[in-house]
């Protein structure tokens, strides 16, 4: 009698099949909100998960600009870039890109860290739809609401 194989065959690219969801981001913890859209648009949550093919499933964020932190990192948190020339190291908080024109960068940069570096994460970045306020182009597609606040009563800050 033979024995039963237990293998998963890895997804090929053109087999995948892409959902959307959406996700209120008002009031949400940036850190594990971002937790939760890096493993979904990296498609960590499916079965026929295949680390080097995007699997992952499409993800629009509606007021991202509302995002929170806890304690008091979003006056004591410090992001650092470098221009590329001798003493070019700039830095900045989450207060003053919150404040800023794009405040829908903090997240980005959340979820961007979270995936990984390389063609891979470029191409799975492009899954990722910020917006600053309740409208969004994407109801065509009919995204699935992600009650993210309900998964965890931590995810929320205040009220």
């Amino acid at each position: 009698m033979k024995a039963l194989m237990k293998t998963t065959k890895p997804a090929k690219p053109a087999e995948v099949e892409k959902k959307w969801h959406l996700i209120d981001a008002e009031n949400l913890v940036v850190g594990r909100v971002a937790a939760i859209i890096a493993n979904l648009i990296r498609g960590k949550h499916k079965p026929s998960f295949t680390p080097h093919v995007d699997c992952g499933d499409h993800v629009v964020v509606i007021n991202a600009d509302k995002v929170r932190f806890t304690a008091n990192k979003v006056q004591k948190k410090v992001y650092y870039k470098h221009t590329g020339h001798p003493g070019g190291l700039k830095e900045t908080t989450p207060e003053r890109i919150l404040e800023g024109k794009h405040p829908e960068r903090v997240l980005e940069k959340a979820v961007k860290n979270m995936v990984p570096r390389g063609p891979l994460g470029r191409a799975v970045m492009k899954n990722l739809h910020l917006y600053n306020g309740t409208e969004h182009p994407h109801g065509g597609q009919d995204p699935q609401v992600l009650d993210v606040a309900g998964m965890n009563r931590k995810n929320k800050v205040g009220a």
